[in-house]
Protein backbone atom coordinates (compact mmCIF):
# COMPACT_ATOMS: atom_id res chain seq x y z
CA UNK A 1 0.00 0.00 0.00
CA UNK A 2 1.17 3.50 -0.79
CA UNK A 3 0.06 6.50 1.69
CA UNK A 4 0.56 8.96 -2.02
CA UNK A 5 0.46 9.01 -5.17
CA UNK A 6 4.41 10.37 -5.59
CA UNK A 7 5.60 6.70 -4.14
CA UNK A 8 3.91 4.46 -7.28
CA UNK A 9 7.24 3.79 -9.10
CA UNK A 10 5.71 3.67 -12.95
CA UNK A 11 8.69 1.69 -13.95
CA UNK A 12 7.50 -1.46 -12.10
CA UNK A 13 4.21 -1.75 -13.08
CA UNK A 14 3.42 -4.56 -15.10
CA UNK A 15 0.58 -7.18 -15.92
CA UNK A 16 1.70 -8.99 -12.36
CA UNK A 17 -0.20 -5.60 -10.79
CA UNK A 18 -3.45 -3.87 -10.29
CA UNK A 19 -3.73 -0.61 -8.56
CA UNK A 20 -6.54 0.74 -6.84
CA UNK A 21 -6.44 4.26 -6.60
CA UNK A 22 -8.33 6.67 -3.86
CA UNK A 23 -8.41 10.33 -3.65
CA UNK A 24 -11.92 10.13 -1.28
CA UNK A 25 -11.88 14.33 -1.50
CA UNK A 26 -12.36 14.21 -4.16
CA UNK A 27 -11.63 12.88 -7.73
CA UNK A 28 -12.20 9.61 -6.90
CA UNK A 29 -15.38 9.85 -5.61
CA UNK A 30 -16.40 12.48 -8.17
CA UNK A 31 -15.30 10.07 -10.90
CA UNK A 32 -17.20 7.28 -9.58
CA UNK A 33 -20.84 9.84 -8.80
CA UNK A 34 -20.45 11.29 -12.53
CA UNK A 35 -20.44 7.96 -13.87
CA UNK A 36 -23.48 7.11 -11.86
CA UNK A 37 -24.81 10.19 -12.85
CA UNK A 38 -25.16 8.71 -16.51
CA UNK A 39 -21.43 10.46 -17.64
CA UNK A 40 -20.31 7.91 -20.50
CA UNK A 41 -16.93 8.13 -19.81
CA UNK A 42 -14.54 10.09 -17.64
CA UNK A 43 -11.24 10.80 -19.34
CA UNK A 44 -8.51 11.84 -16.78
CA UNK A 45 -5.70 14.45 -17.70
CA UNK A 46 -2.50 15.87 -16.65
CA UNK A 47 -2.88 19.67 -16.90
CA UNK A 48 -5.17 22.02 -18.08
CA UNK A 49 -3.74 22.39 -21.72
CA UNK A 50 -4.33 18.95 -22.37
CA UNK A 51 -7.62 19.16 -21.38
CA UNK A 52 -8.28 21.92 -23.89
CA UNK A 53 -6.72 19.48 -26.39
CA UNK A 54 -9.40 16.10 -25.44
CA UNK A 55 -12.06 18.58 -25.98
CA UNK A 56 -10.58 20.44 -29.14
CA UNK A 57 -11.43 16.91 -30.38
CA UNK A 58 -14.70 16.28 -29.15
CA UNK A 59 -18.25 18.15 -30.22
CA UNK A 60 -19.59 20.67 -28.07
CA UNK A 61 -22.52 19.03 -26.90
CA UNK A 62 -20.77 16.11 -25.79
CA UNK A 63 -18.10 16.89 -23.45
CA UNK A 64 -17.85 18.97 -20.19
CA UNK A 65 -14.71 20.09 -18.69
CA UNK A 66 -14.34 19.95 -14.48
CA UNK A 67 -10.90 20.68 -12.55
CA UNK A 68 -8.88 22.86 -10.04
CA UNK A 69 -5.50 23.24 -9.41
CA UNK A 70 -4.50 23.58 -5.63
CA UNK A 71 -8.01 23.90 -5.14
CA UNK A 72 -8.82 26.83 -7.44
CA UNK A 73 -11.13 26.40 -9.74
CA UNK A 74 -9.93 27.00 -13.29
CA UNK A 75 -11.14 29.12 -15.81
CA UNK A 76 -13.73 27.88 -17.75
CA UNK A 77 -14.36 24.44 -15.71
CA UNK A 78 -16.43 23.66 -13.86
CA UNK A 79 -15.55 22.76 -10.16
CA UNK A 80 -14.82 19.07 -9.66
CA UNK A 81 -18.16 18.39 -7.09
CA UNK A 82 -20.05 15.87 -7.49
CA UNK A 83 -23.31 17.39 -6.92
CA UNK A 84 -22.17 20.26 -8.69
CA UNK A 85 -21.95 17.83 -12.06
CA UNK A 86 -24.76 15.96 -11.41
CA UNK A 87 -27.01 17.53 -13.73
CA UNK A 88 -24.45 18.30 -16.27
CA UNK A 89 -23.08 15.07 -17.16
CA UNK A 90 -25.91 12.82 -18.50
CA UNK A 91 -24.52 10.97 -22.08
CA UNK A 92 -21.59 12.97 -21.83
CA UNK A 93 -17.75 12.54 -21.90
CA UNK A 94 -16.49 14.44 -18.18
CA UNK A 95 -12.58 15.89 -19.29
CA UNK A 96 -11.63 15.81 -15.21
CA UNK A 97 -8.45 17.86 -14.64
CA UNK A 98 -7.45 17.70 -10.37
CA UNK A 99 -4.19 18.44 -8.47
CA UNK A 100 -3.76 14.71 -7.25
CA UNK A 101 -6.33 11.85 -8.10
CA UNK A 102 -6.25 12.20 -11.95
CA UNK A 103 -2.46 12.49 -11.61
CA UNK A 104 -2.16 9.02 -9.42
CA UNK A 105 -4.28 7.49 -11.99
CA UNK A 106 -2.50 8.43 -14.76
CA UNK A 107 1.05 7.36 -13.11
CA UNK A 108 -0.85 3.79 -12.89
CA UNK A 109 -1.92 3.02 -16.21
CA UNK A 110 0.56 0.34 -16.91
CA UNK A 111 -0.36 -1.60 -14.18
CA UNK A 112 -2.40 -4.77 -15.76
CA UNK A 113 -5.76 -2.92 -14.04
CA UNK A 114 -6.75 0.20 -12.77
CA UNK A 115 -9.60 0.56 -10.61
CA UNK A 116 -11.25 3.82 -9.09
CA UNK A 117 -12.34 3.41 -5.50
CA UNK A 118 -13.84 5.90 -2.82
CA UNK A 119 -15.87 5.45 0.04
CA UNK A 120 -18.95 5.85 -2.31
CA UNK A 121 -18.18 2.88 -4.34
CA UNK A 122 -15.69 0.54 -2.35
CA UNK A 123 -17.84 -2.47 -2.04
CA UNK A 124 -18.59 -2.84 -5.94
CA UNK A 125 -15.10 -2.49 -6.73
CA UNK A 126 -13.57 -5.09 -3.98
CA UNK A 127 -16.21 -7.27 -5.46
CA UNK A 128 -14.68 -6.63 -9.00
CA UNK A 129 -11.24 -6.91 -8.05
CA UNK A 130 -12.18 -10.47 -5.86
CA UNK A 131 -13.84 -11.73 -8.92
CA UNK A 132 -11.18 -11.02 -11.56
CA UNK A 133 -8.23 -12.03 -9.43
CA UNK A 134 -5.40 -14.08 -10.98
CA UNK A 135 -2.72 -13.94 -8.24
CA UNK A 136 -1.69 -10.19 -9.20
CA UNK A 137 -0.40 -7.98 -6.61
CA UNK A 138 -2.96 -5.60 -5.36
CA UNK A 139 -1.38 -1.97 -5.02
CA UNK A 140 -3.57 0.66 -2.78
CA UNK A 141 -2.34 3.81 -4.21
CA UNK A 142 -3.71 6.73 -1.85
CA UNK A 143 -3.51 10.11 -3.92
CA UNK A 144 -2.24 12.08 -0.64
CA UNK A 145 -2.17 15.96 -1.54
CA UNK A 146 0.61 18.18 -2.58
CA UNK A 147 2.94 15.14 -1.80
CA UNK A 148 1.72 14.22 1.86
CA UNK A 149 -0.69 11.97 3.32
CA UNK A 150 -4.09 12.32 3.36
CA UNK A 151 -6.09 10.34 6.37
CA UNK A 152 -9.17 10.22 4.24
CA UNK A 153 -7.58 8.24 1.44
CA UNK A 154 -6.18 5.57 4.14
CA UNK A 155 -9.70 5.61 6.07
CA UNK A 156 -11.17 4.63 2.53
CA UNK A 157 -8.45 2.51 1.59
CA UNK A 158 -9.30 0.54 4.88
CA UNK A 159 -12.90 0.47 4.18
CA UNK A 160 -12.10 -1.17 0.74
CA UNK A 161 -9.72 -3.67 2.67
CA UNK A 162 -12.46 -4.42 4.95
CA UNK A 163 -14.79 -5.25 1.89
CA UNK A 164 -12.09 -7.56 0.08
CA UNK A 165 -11.99 -9.67 3.37
CA UNK A 166 -14.82 -9.98 3.68
CA UNK A 167 -15.11 -11.87 0.23
CA UNK A 168 -12.26 -13.19 0.22
CA UNK A 169 -12.03 -14.41 3.80
CA UNK A 170 -9.35 -13.21 6.56
CA UNK A 171 -6.53 -15.77 5.74
CA UNK A 172 -6.89 -15.39 2.22
CA UNK A 173 -5.78 -11.70 1.99
CA UNK A 174 -2.03 -11.10 2.62
CA UNK A 175 -2.13 -7.90 4.26
CA UNK A 176 1.76 -5.52 4.22
CA UNK A 177 1.95 -3.17 7.68
CA UNK A 178 0.57 -0.31 6.15
CA UNK A 179 -2.57 -2.12 4.88
CA UNK A 180 -3.05 -3.47 8.24
CA UNK A 181 -2.54 -0.25 9.63
CA UNK A 182 -5.26 1.01 7.17
CA UNK A 183 -7.61 -1.74 7.86
CA UNK A 184 -7.18 -1.22 11.92
CA UNK A 185 -7.48 2.65 11.79
CA UNK A 186 -11.04 1.90 9.31
CA UNK A 187 -11.96 -0.83 12.03
CA UNK A 188 -11.57 1.69 15.17
CA UNK A 189 -13.57 4.24 13.18
CA UNK A 190 -15.80 2.67 11.08
CA UNK A 191 -18.81 4.74 11.86
CA UNK A 192 -17.26 8.04 11.94
CA UNK A 193 -17.08 8.49 8.17
CA UNK A 194 -18.73 11.83 8.10
CA UNK A 195 -17.29 13.32 11.20
CA UNK A 196 -13.71 11.74 10.08
CA UNK A 197 -13.73 13.48 6.88
CA UNK A 198 -14.61 16.96 8.44
CA UNK A 199 -12.05 16.95 10.21
CA UNK A 200 -8.79 16.27 7.63
CA UNK A 201 -7.55 19.19 6.04
CA UNK A 202 -9.29 19.01 2.62
CA UNK A 203 -12.58 18.15 4.67
CA UNK A 204 -12.05 21.71 6.63
CA UNK A 205 -11.56 23.26 3.06
CA UNK A 206 -14.50 22.17 1.76
CA UNK A 207 -16.79 23.85 4.99
CA UNK A 208 -14.97 27.04 4.78
CA UNK A 209 -16.17 26.99 0.97
CA UNK A 210 -19.64 25.94 2.23
CA UNK A 211 -19.95 22.90 -0.02
CA UNK A 212 -21.28 20.56 2.83
CA UNK A 213 -23.66 18.81 0.97
CA UNK A 214 -21.01 17.32 -0.88
CA UNK A 215 -18.78 16.53 1.99
CA UNK A 216 -21.73 14.43 3.20
CA UNK A 217 -22.63 12.76 0.01
CA UNK A 218 -19.05 11.53 -0.71
CA UNK A 219 -18.75 10.65 3.10
CA UNK A 220 -21.63 7.90 2.87
CA UNK A 221 -20.48 4.39 1.69
CA UNK A 222 -21.49 2.02 -0.64
CA UNK A 223 -24.23 4.29 -1.88
CA UNK A 224 -23.07 3.53 -6.05
CA UNK A 225 -22.76 0.33 -7.27
CA UNK A 226 -19.97 1.52 -9.82
CA UNK A 227 -16.57 -0.24 -10.35
CA UNK A 228 -14.93 2.29 -12.67
CA UNK A 229 -11.81 1.04 -14.31
CA UNK A 230 -9.51 2.90 -16.90
CA UNK A 231 -9.58 1.79 -20.12
CA UNK A 232 -6.71 3.30 -22.25
CA UNK A 233 -6.98 6.87 -21.63
CA UNK A 234 -10.70 6.37 -20.33
CA UNK A 235 -12.10 5.66 -17.24
CA UNK A 236 -15.48 3.58 -18.16
CA UNK A 237 -17.35 0.99 -16.01
CA UNK A 238 -19.64 -1.94 -17.29
CA UNK A 239 -22.63 -1.30 -14.55
CA UNK A 240 -23.36 1.61 -13.22
CA UNK A 241 -25.93 1.95 -10.74
CA UNK A 242 -26.80 4.84 -7.85
CA UNK A 243 -28.61 3.71 -4.85
CA UNK A 244 -28.17 7.26 -3.56
CA UNK A 245 -31.17 8.66 -2.04
CA UNK A 246 -30.82 12.86 -1.10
Amino acid sequence: MLFKKEELNEAKLDATKTVVVFDVLLATSTISACLSFGARTVIPVADEEEAREVAENLPTEEYCMAGEWNGLPIEGFTYPLPLALQGKVAGKTLILRTTNGTVAIRKAAAARKVWIASLLNSPAVAKKVFDEYEDETILLTCAGSANQFCLEDFYGAGYFLSELIQLAGENAVQLTDSALGAKLFYDSRKDQNETLLAQTQVGRAMLEMDVGEDLHFVSQKGQLEVAPYLSGQEVVCDTCISVYNN
